[in-house]
């Protein structure tokens, strides 16, 4: 059986000032990089024979934390990256909500219907990120695998893999730093 640990990255800047990041390259802060660490800690003992990351700065940062602290290497893998935002990236969501009510009031409350304005849909997002995954738990059968990713798609993989409502998408995402941990058996 593989273990799949799906971790957030640490807190950027956007993060605090409530700017969408999308696939833009904020990296950690100072607390995210104390989150970093402190999931390193929490986690070294595991047994990891792998480490995959996002290529976004935000992800790979807190993975290195973890790498440096169990001697591994971090595999960048882009479709692990957080959705696309398009027009959203890089701008505060008082300022999205004035300039895009309609949009963000789809997305908010329907995102499997809308997406933010040039981005990704929540479609994509799973097409590149299920390849992804359905990879690593082929190249890894019965080992544990870290796996440095961004709020979205593991709430896509908590809906594929902990049959969660796929309408209640808002309520799984994860905080800065935090993990689910997934038992796979083989590819679905």
């Amino acid at each position: 059986m593989t273990s799949l640990y799906l971790i957030r990255h640490g807190e950027t800047p956007w993060n605090v000032e409530g700017r969408y990041q999308g696939q833009l390259d904020p990296p950690l802060n100072k607390n995210g990089r104390r989150q970093a660490q402190t999931t390193a800690r929490q986690l070294a003992s595991v047994g990891f024979k792998v480490i995959y990351s996002s290529d976004l700065a935000r992800a790979r940062q807190t993975a290195e934390a973890l790498a440096e602290k169990i001697g591994l290497p971090v595999q960048l893998d882009s479709r692990l990256r957080e959705i696309s935002q398009g027009q959203w990236q890089g701008v505060l969501i008082d300022d999205i909500r004035a300039r895009w009510p309609q949009e963000i009031y789809g997305w908010e409350h329907n995102p499997w219907q809308h997406h933010p304005p040039g981005g990704e849909t929540l479609q994509q997002v799973q097409t590149r990120l299920f390849a992804a995954v359905d990879e690593i738990v082929v190249r890894h059968p019965q080992e544990s695998v870290a796996i440095f990713s961004h709020k979205l798609p593991i709430a896509l993989l908590k809906i594929r893999y902990q049959s969660c409502s796929a309408g209640k998408i808002w309520s799984l995402l994860p905080a800065n730093g935090a993990w689910e941990i997934f038992k796979m058996n083989e590819v679905k």
